[in-house]
């Protein structure tokens, strides 16, 4: 069985009660169906003879239409409630899993495609048990139809029979088409959502360029192939349907001809006649299945996508807790994607700073101090412990991240910073001005946030979608996060590249004096970090060239031109830094002198 047809299953028997409502549903439904044209048979046998149980056969008609109605009312129902219970069950899976592996699914897939298999195609596959419920119960009436038959004459469940495998060929044949046609199909769909992403991300910079149309053309470049695909989609559907249809009336012929000769010679009565020519239309009701037949190709398609997805290792953590220590970080003969790190230590309590030209590896190296990263060779140790032994718990209370861009999450900015649960990070701040759990008010003071975020109209309490901060307040709050987390150990990786000068030069000072002790490791490209700290780890095709005092890697010109460099894009950092607080602070005086 693939992964998708797996995937398929699981997700029919972990649809919750809904799936059993809709087979019951189904199946009371179907008994209903077959039970009509008997009881119609015999009401009409009984009027032509005036039998007075003719009524009695009359009201059992209109209770079995009864029942049909309701359970056709509760499927409607339940399909709906089905689908919907399987998709957010499978997307919080997926979205789980996605999590938990780290930066691997963003170097598998496009962000755009993650979006599209985690939501698009992951609500594909939760229909999933209202189709395979939907197609088996149709076999209900059809087997019951085949049985009705051999009771009334057995010659004419030989037709039915003979009708029932054409269409039941017709039926696979669609399937695998569909399935391999919806498959294509929901790929260009996630092409164009990946390059719609991308294209989201750099707006700015394609604005500025003049480029948008330019860029529109490149994102709906795969709409022609969406477009073949949908057009293969139709034709495969009607060419099914109009195979499977003409099995119907050709089957309610040959039973009414059959029947007609035994009618002639007495074997059958008008009622059972009638009753045969019912019984062959729903037993072939195996035709009305391609609806339900074409959803199932659909969500074995989409569920190919997701399991790819669910595919990806997660992250594995370990169970051992950290020993007393200072935060002393080792290198053991580590190599990974193209960097090779070899023996490296961090002092316990340490300043290193990782320099090296763009795409010598800074990233990298921080990102396997703290593990958000795997080593292809070696092992990372914090305090002689190695990071995949250690529980996840322990792992992230030791180690506190900051970033470029920093992604914040939490209701409020307290809730940003604090590395308490939300609602123990909303009753530390009372009213938003108040004073802050005192952990939270120091990361935010080293950061540099503290004043900022207490000009906000509700302080601390501010809602972030609320906050109008610069991209170098958002670093701020990203780097109080991490001193407010980080116990041992703060991962900084050019976590102050759009701060202006006043305020790096402070958070510098901030990093280097730092009075909890924790082992610093920073990837920045400026010539001032390096200067303030302890070691330098000078990358350079892709592997520790040097490590030791900044004072003396600076006799070497290699190293000195590393700097060289990037020294105009460091100005330009630092004048967007300037121009986005001064920005902020003006919407800031706005709103405060708005009435």
């Amino acid at each position: 069985m693939r992964a998708g047809d797996r995937l398929v299953a699981g997700t029919v028997r972990r649809g919750g009660p809904w799936p059993a409502v809709l087979a019951g549903t189904a199946v009371v439904g179907a008994a209903g169906e077959l039970a009509v044209p008997y009881l119609i048979g015999r009401t009409v046998d009984a009027l032509v003879a005036r039998q007075p149980s003719g009524t009695h056969w009359l009201a059992l008609c209109a209770g079995a239409v009864a029942a049909v109605m309701l359970c056709e009312s509760l499927g409607v129902w339940a399909r709906g409630a089905s689908g919907a219970h399987a998709a957010a069950t499978l997307r919080s899976g997926v979205l789980r899993h996605v999590l938990g592996t780290g930066s691997a699914a963003t170097r598998r897939f496009p962000e755009g495609e993650l979006v599209t298999r985690a939501g698009l195609n992951a609500e594909e596959v939760g229909r999933a048990p209202e189709t395979v419920t939907s197609a088996l119960a149709l076999l209900v009436p059809t087997a019951g139809a085949l049985v009705a038959l051999t009771l009334i004459a057995p010659v004419l469940t030989l037709t039915l029979g003979a009708g029932i495998v054409v269409i039941l060929l017709v039926l696979r044949a669609f399937l695998r088409t569909t399935t391999t046609l919806a498959g294509g199909y929901q790929q260009v769909q996630g092409e164009i959502a990946a390059r719609l992403v991308e294209a989201l991300g750099g707006a700015r910079t394609i604005a500025a360029a003049g480029t948008a149309d330019r860029e529109s053309r490149r994102v709906l470049a795969p709409l022609p192939g969406l477009r073949t695909h949908g057009m293969a989609l139709w034709r495969a559907n009607a060419s099914a349907a109009v195979r499977a249809g003409l099995v119907v009336p050709l089957l309610e012929v040959a039973v009414l001809a059959v029947g007609g000769f035994m009618l002639a010679a007495g074997d059958l009565t008008i009622g059972e006649l009638y009753a045969a020519a019912r019984y062959a239309v729903l037993g072939a009701s195996l035709s009305t299945a391609l609806g339900h037949i074409s959803g199932l190709a659909r969500a074995r398609a989409a569920a190919g996508r997701v399991a790819e997805v669910l595919d990806l290792p997660p992250v594995r953590y370990g169970t051992r807790t950290l020993p007393p220590g200072p935060g002393t970080v080792e290198f053991r003969d580590v190599a990974a994607n193209g960097l090779t790190v070899g023996d490296l230590a961090l002092p316990g309590g340490s300043v290193t700073a990782v320099v090296g030209r763009s795409g010598a590896g800074k990233s990298l190296l921080a990102a396997l101090a703290g593990r958000l990263a795997e080593p292809g060779r070696g092992t990372v140790l914090l305090d002689g412990v190695p990071l995949a032994e250690l529980a996840e718990e322990e792992l992230r209370r030791a180690i506190g991240y900051a970033f470029e861009r920093p992604t914040l999450v939490g209701e409020t900015i307290g809730d940003a910073i604090s590395p308490e649960p939300a609602p123990r990070a909303a009753e530390a701040v009372l009213d938003g001005r108040a004073p802050v759990a005192g952990r939270v008010a120091e990361a935010a003071e080293a950061a540099c946030a503290d004043g900022f975020v207490r000009r906000l109209p509700l302080g601390y309490a501010t809602p972030l979608g609320d906050a109008p901060m610069s991209g170098g307040e958002r670093q701020r709050i990203g780097l109080a996060r991490a001193f407010a987390q980080g116990e041992r150990l703060l991962v900084l990786d050019d976590a102050t590249s759009s701060l202006d000068t006043v305020t790096e030069r402070q958070v510098g000072q901030a990093l280097t004096t730092d009075r909890h002790g924790r082992t610093r490791l920073i990837a920045a490209h400026r010539l001032a970090t390096a200067a303030r700290a302890d070691q330098v780890v000078w990358l350079d095709g892709g592997m520790v060239r040097a490590c030791g005092p900044h004072h003396e890697l600076w006799q070497d010109p290699a190293y000195r031109a590393v700097f060289q460099e990037s020294d105009g894009a460091d100005r330009a950092d630092r004048a967007d830094g300037d121009r986005e607080a001064r920005s902020a602070e003006e919407v800031r005086a706005a709103e405060g002198a708005a009435p």
